[in-house]
């Protein structure tokens, strides 16, 4: 079948069809709740600390992880109008919201909302085009493409928002956003016409709501354990031990119903798929170790060197360049020679490697921003191959499409989510222990104008002391960041395991899927009724 989009009117040229779905995508992409490039200049102007912003953050990525089982059921029972005109509505009101209030208790099931409505349409966008970018439904060329999108809108929103709060003010990225959805409803409205791949609408119902509703009640409160962790001092804080103690109650329910439930929200089955189980271990290693880029960069970029949010945005947007590297190096490996993806496992290890080496020699205030473009470079080619490579080797290993969407929810928990909350809370935790270490040893030389010359930092004066601790540890926390990453490297150079293409069945056209799925869903219902 040659590609087409019968969503579009018939005067629309067709070459730019694509085209302009790939600008609806970037404008979704650029969304969010709360924006990363913002967050100092909402900190300094509200009563929000970091943690607040933090857990918004994370709540948006909660409602794009958890909404990933319904994505198909959604595309099958509404069309392409309705599914991204209800989108980029919802996203506007959402912004709307957050650049209005300062209440908790509101802003977080709305960035829980407007994470959902970021995924919808992310999907309904890329799904639309997929075949344009690859006549084949070859994933080792669809999802590096993907990460393109992906990896530039975070690292660009971040960067815009910045450049908003520091030439006008925090809400104007608000302003900026809620304009790009009115111009996604335009298009839809005005280029396009509705149009569903199935025929026939396949019904709702059967969709185990509940279980959704308490699988995200989880996430955020283990979100909050880890956001809030080092901030109320952990198990000491009785409000985490009640969070703890709720949140493995929770767990076990929703595990009882996932069993016992005859459609459940997450089949228990995918993690009998071979290699599901390591590869989400690598992931949960791999987030670990790029959550350096979250919390170490910010200490040292604002407790050391003290650069403001849009100088660092700008510096940070070298890691552009390495992504697009990653991204190259990722569709050469396995769009076009198809070679083993656990020795792509060691390049992107081997480029964290890189990153951690180049930050530990160079952790220094008199060491000039362009000395740490090649680090930043290196960091985002790791990102774009890990998280490319990640993905496929889940896609490759999942056969059941419906299952691997129901796996993305599984990897996307840890790869955006879980993984990332655990290296903040793990980093901020070793940071401070190291912090209270080395100023109880270099405190012992202070007097009260200088350092004792038999401390080794004779030339500093007794006000620059908290600066260099500051920088001492961070370099002992990247230096634990190249052992781990450099282990990680040799051992899958070392690993000689099958690769993970085998066996795998063709994806169907959508249609052809939406009808399995509407026979399987009138097969249950009927064994249901008799």
């Amino acid at each position: 079948m040659p590609f087409s989009m019968p969503m579009f009117h018939d005067w629309v040229p067709r070459r730019i069809r694509p085209w302009i779905y790939i600008l609806q995508v970037f404008c979704i992409q650029f969304s969010g709740g709360v924006y990363l490039g913002a967050l100092e200049a909402v900190r300094g102007t509200t009563a929000l600390m970091l943690e607040d912003l933090l857990m918004l953050l994370y709540a948006g990525l909660a409602g794009m992880a958890v909404y990933f089982p319904l994505l198909f059921r959604m595309k099958f029972r509404f069309t392409n109008q309705q599914l991204l005109c209800g989108a980029a509505a919802l996203i506007g009101v959402c912004n709307l919201i957050t650049m209005s209030t300062t209440n908790m208790a509101i802003l977080l099931p709305v960035c829980f909302i407007a994470g959902m409505a970021k995924i919808q349409g992310t999907f309904e966008c890329m799904s639309n085009i997929q075949l344009w970018m690859t006549p084949t439904r070859d994933f080792g060329i669809f999802f590096p493409i993907l990460h393109i999108v992906l990896l530039t809108a975070i690292t660009g929103s971040a960067w815009l928002g910045a450049v908003f709060a520091f030439h006008f003010t925090w809400q104007m990225m608000h302003v900026f956003t809620v304009g790009t959805m009115c111009l996604v409803i335009l298009i839809q409205l005005t280029l396009c016409r509705p149009f569903c791949p199935m025929p026939q609408r396949m019904p709702l119902r059967g969709i185990d709501i509940w279980t959704g509703l308490l699988i995200s009640l989880l996430m955020l409160l283990v979100t909050y354990f880890l956001v809030y962790g080092d901030y109320l001092m952990w198990l000491r804080a009785p409000r985490l031990r009640w969070v703890l103690a709720i949140s493995l109650i929770l767990l076990a329910f929703i595990m009882y119903r996932l069993k016992t439930v005859e459609r459940p929200y997450i089949s228990l089955e995918i993690f009998k798929y071979k290699n599901v189980l390591p590869i989400l271990l690598v992931t949960v290693i791999a987030e670990i170790m790029l959550g350096a880029e979250h919390t170490l960069e910010e200490i040292y970029w604002a407790e050391v060197i003290g650069l403001e949010e849009h100088t660092k945005c700008t510096l940070c947007l070298w890691a552009l360049p390495g992504v697009y590297v990653g991204v190259l190096i990722t569709l050469f490996w396995l769009g076009r020679k198809k070679w083993k993806v656990w020795k792509l496992f060691a390049i992107g290890f081997g480029c964290i490697f890189g990153y951690a080496v180049w930050m530990y020699f160079n952790l220094d205030v008199n060491v000039p921003l362009s000395q740490y473009r090649v680090a930043l470079v290196m960091r985002g080619c790791a990102y774009a191959i890990l998280a490319t490579s990640l993905m496929w080797s889940l896609h490759e290993s999942v056969h059941d499409l419906e299952h691997f969407f129901m796996s993305l929810f599984i990897f996307n928990i840890i790869h955006m989510y879980l993984a990332g909350g655990a290296g903040y809370g793990l980093y901020t935790t070793v940071f401070k222990h190291l912090m209270a270490d080395n100023m109880s040893r270099y405190g012992a030389y202070l007097t009260l104008t200088s350092l004792s010359t038999q401390g080794g930092l004779s030339t500093l004066s007794a006000s620059g002391l908290s600066t260099s601790i500051v920088a001492i540890s961070l370099k002992q926390i990247f230096g634990l960041l190249v052992w781990a990453s450099g282990f990680m490297t040799l051992a899958f150079l070392l690993l000689d395991i099958p690769r993970v293409r085998t066996g795998v069945e063709k994806v169907p056209y959508w249609s052809v899927y939406g009808i399995k799925m509407l026979t399987r869903y009138r097969r249950v219902g009927a064994a249901t009724t008799s």
